[in-house]
């Protein structure tokens, strides 16, 4: 908690906004798809699952792998709404994934922890997307797939199992990928070794986020470099998560941006 608290701080006294944007891409990006927060009526209907979510009171085992969380710090069953509160991503954040998938136009989605499936259901909205969600825990999958069901989305593929695994076998079968979102095992390592991997699919217009860049010192020390990876060449940091582009046309540059 530290950590963050200093990060948080740090990030306030330095993010700046458009007045500061000199590149007209990341301008045009910045105001018409970070800060304008046009979308923020299309998405009730999964707002409403989040608040059926928050009042759940059946138990959910977590994954028996990954980074010590801080929503279900052990192996045994939580509350399923002690998990929507602390560990499902704010609304803001699932907007703006929605949001950049639609300014890129992305086809082929990939998300890295599934939760209780609300994130993929944002970026599942248009008809010509096909989203590839990856979860560790057999019951948060179920869930998800019962969200998924609901809200009766046939454009969400979930794949169960510990990511270690499941993802190269996915990653070997060379499909193309546009957009990232990485939101599984908050440490160091593997947080490279999933960008790493997910990057040898995308091109040159794909886009990766990465949530929680400000969760532990091992997720910032991942985040820096990312930033500092020869083939991105343009990243935002939104205190919430990173956003990051591998656009060979673009001079490298980094950006710390009020959200």
């Amino acid at each position: 908690m530290r950590h963050q608290v200093i990060s948080y701080l740090s990030h306030w006294l330095h993010e700046v906004n458009s007045h500061s944007l000199q590149s007209p891409f990341i301008y045009n990006l910045y105001t018409k798809f970070i800060q304008k927060d046009f979308n923020k009526g299309q998405f009730n209907a999964i707002e409403k699952t989040r608040l059926k979510l928050l009042n759940e009171n059946f138990l959910v085992a977590p994954a028996n792998y990954g980074a010590t969380s801080l929503v279900h710090p052990n192996v045994h069953k939580t509350k399923a709404s002690t998990i929507a509160k602390k560990g499902l991503t704010a609304a803001k954040v699932s907007r703006l994934l929605a949001r950049l998938i639609a300014f890129n136009d992305s086809k082929n989605i990939v998300e890295l922890g599934t939760a209780f499936g609300l994130n993929a259901l944002y970026m599942a909205q248009a008809e010509n997307t096909n989203v590839v969600t990856f979860e560790g825990s057999k019951d948060i999958a179920n869930v998800a797939l019962t969200n998924f069901e609901y809200h009766a989305k046939n454009n969400i593929k979930l794949i169960l199992g510990n990511i270690d695994k499941t993802l190269p076998v996915f990653l070997d079968a060379r499909i193309s990928v546009d957009f990232a979102y990485i939101d599984a095992n908050h440490r160091y390592e593997p947080t490279i070794r999933y960008f790493e991997a997910i990057i040898k699919r995308m091109h040159k217009d794909s886009i990766v986020v990465l949530d929680d860049i400000y969760w532990s010192k091992e997720m910032t020390q991942a985040w820096e470099e990312i930033k500092a990876h020869p083939e991105v060449t343009h990243s935002i940091d939104l205190f919430s998560v990173g956003v990051v582009f591998f656009k060979p046309d673009l001079v490298k540059t980094h950006y710390r941006l009020m959200f």
